[in-house]
């Protein structure tokens, strides 16, 4: 971008004074700063392994599995949308054992599906275009979003996004109050969390007009698309599906965020 130079961070001088402000570094409670880099034309050393590793991923493939890119070059037909957390962790199609193509990955700090435009536009272009007949939400035990939503402090403009968990912290403070131990309480806020963003799918519009149009059992299976509550421990790998009563749930709501 910038070529033949060098990409440096100065202090910040003020006009009216002779004395330097330093900006301060960008950092996440319990995210420690491990390198301070500097970037030059050409400086693709960290990226050098992953050139290597793609290399050699590709001739494994073809050396295992000579149709994999043919089936992979075709339009894709996702089975599943699978709305997560960015976590570095978590890998949605290792963790399911899918295949490439069978998952269409929608990912953010916390799992959450708020009303922002990126959120909205996977979930529409999914259910709308690509007509996945299920949508997965899954969290995560150990979640940053959820633990740094539990304390008291601001951490900047992420604050405006945790807000989201702290919402479901208000909704269920009762339940989650009555849990002494905090790391117990926690992982309940983690499924709390999944569970109220998979009320929030059933409320989007795209999704009730869909399941309005195939909701005639004498022409689809089920009405569609399905939403799945799910959330894994990144300390043992296991997968499981919460136990939640959807449609109880959806029928107290439908007095006020029925559309159709």
């Amino acid at each position: 971008m910038f070529r033949g130079t060098r990409v440096v961070l100065h202090s910040l001088q003020h006009p009216s004074s002779s004395q330097a402000v330093q900006a301060p570094p960008a950092r996440l409670p319990g995210v420690q700063a491990r390198c301070r880099c500097s970037a030059t034309e050409g400086d693709d050393r960290d990226l050098d392994a992953v050139i290597k590793n793609n290399r050699e991923w590709v001739t494994r493939k073809n050396e295992t599995d000579p149709d994999f890119f043919k089936v992979l070059g075709q339009p894709q037909q996702p089975k599943y949308l699978y709305i997560g957390c960015s976590d570095a962790r978590v890998d949605p199609g290792q963790l399911m054992g899918l295949r490439q193509a069978e998952l269409f990955v929608h990912r953010n700090v916390g799992n959450l599906c708020p009303n922002d435009l990126n959120f909205l536009s996977v979930l529409e272009y999914a259910v709308d275009f690509l007509e996945v007949p299920h949508i997965i939400v899954c969290g995560h035990y150990d979640c940053g979003a959820v633990r740094n939503s539990a304390k008291t402090q601001d951490i900047g403009l992420l604050e405006n996004w945790i807000r989201h968990v702290r919402d479901v912290r208000r909704l269920h403070d009762d339940e989650l109050g009555a849990i002494e131990d905090e790391e117990k309480q926690l992982r309940r806020l983690v499924e709390l969390n999944v569970k109220e963003q998979c009320l929030n799918v059933f409320k989007s519009s795209c999704v009730q007009k869909h399941r309005a149009r195939t909701s005639d059992k004498s022409k689809y299976p089920f009405a569609t698309p399905r939403v799945h509550a799910m959330v894994f421990d990144p300390a043992d790998g296991v997968l499981q599906k919460l136990d939640i009563n959807f449609k109880q749930e959806v029928s107290q709501l439908r007095h006020v965020y029925d559309l159709i």
